[in-house]
């Protein structure tokens, strides 16, 4: 699969994603609404955007200059491959 070069459909691909949590958020809310729940999912939700920030973000800018993010998976064998060294 190509690269996405457009950005309409970037930005379309993303809208599609925000809808796609606010809707599975709001139907976790609605098959159990309660405070508890609310405030978990928030957390749950925050707590792996800050984990994607930092597979992004913070390895290659602060331990590792030479990793080169790629998505998850690659982030995945990134780490395997350093506890072998």
């Amino acid at each position: 699969m190509a690269d996405l070069k457009n950005p309409k459909v970037i930005l379309a691909k993303g809208m599609l994603f925000l809808a796609l949590g606010i809707l599975a958020s709001a139907m976790l809310i609605a098959k159990t609404p309660s405070l508890q729940v609310v405030v978990l999912l928030g957390i749950s939700i925050w707590a792996f955007c800050r984990f994607y920030y930092f597979a992004f973000y913070v390895i290659e800018h602060y331990v590792d200059p030479e990793f080169k993010f790629a998505g998850l998976i690659a982030f995945a064998r990134y780490l395997l491959q350093r506890k072998r060294r």
